[in-house]
């Protein structure tokens, strides 16, 4: 389980995020949404420790983020809403390699995530290409293969169909549903709810660093408008 506990986080003297509480069961995909500017990254980024809070903590799997980043990063995969930002290998294959090396799996077992990973997102047979060499959509599917490769217990994804065309916004969306059939839990955040809405178990919308409201999808959509987010 994740557990986001009275969280608070300040940039200077802004608030980005004020005293939320949230918990995502082993299993169930929440959708985070909300207008520019809400509180949505800044909230998902203390789930493995890219942030620390203000006031507040974030527990995994019952163990406080700060006590055991190793772990939480472990468990906690993060695919970013700039790409770039988590490449850390100069081909395909390297980048989507990493976690699970750092894991400290079997080759073998490497080379199958990686290429169960890389087949996820349509991008088989490109393992050797230069990540920088790819276009921003082809970049972004990358950043889906690395942290499916980690085979974590919680997923959290910001933004991620952003740049994608039609095929692989689809083959994404089919796995996301695996890996939710399996038991992995799921936070994507989108300001877009077309793609996630029939995924989403509960959704939670954000407006001024606060949730607005929270709900399974069919008791909020019609409240949607009032937290300044458009109903799919």
């Amino acid at each position: 389980m994740l557990s986001v506990r009275n969280l608070v986080h300040r940039y200077g003297d802004t608030v980005a995020v004020d005293g939320v509480s949230l918990d995502v069961a082993d299993g169930e995909c929440v959708v985070v949404t909300g207008a520019n500017g809400s509180g949505k990254t800044t909230l998902v980024r203390h789930c493995n420790g890219l942030l620390e809070p203000d006031d507040g903590e974030v527990l995994v799997n019952g163990t406080p983020v700060g006590e055991d980043l190793v772990a939480a990063r472990a468990s906690v995969g993060m695919v970013f809403q700039n790409p770039r930002d988590g490449f850390v290998g100069a081909t395909v294959g390297a980048d989507v390699a990493f976690g699970p090396e750092n894991l400290g799996r079997p080759r073998e077992e490497i080379d199958a995530r990686v290429a169960d990973a890389l087949d996820a997102v349509e991008l088989d047979g490109r393992r050797d290409e230069r990540v920088a060499d790819l276009s921003g959509g082809e970049q972004e599917r990358v950043a889906i293969a690395a942290a499916l490769a980690m085979r974590p217990d919680h997923l959290v994804l910001d933004e991620p169909f952003t740049g994608l065309d039609w095929p692989a916004r689809q083959s994404v969306l089919d796995r996301l549903r695996a890996l939710h059939a399996a038991g992995t839990s799921l936070i994507v955040v989108t300001h877009d709810l077309r793609d996630v809405w029939t995924l989403a178990d509960r959704v939670v919308a954000m407006r001024d660093g606060e949730i607005a409201l929270r709900g399974d999808p069919a008791d909020v959509r019609g409240a949607l408008p009032d937290a300044g987010v458009r109903p799919p």
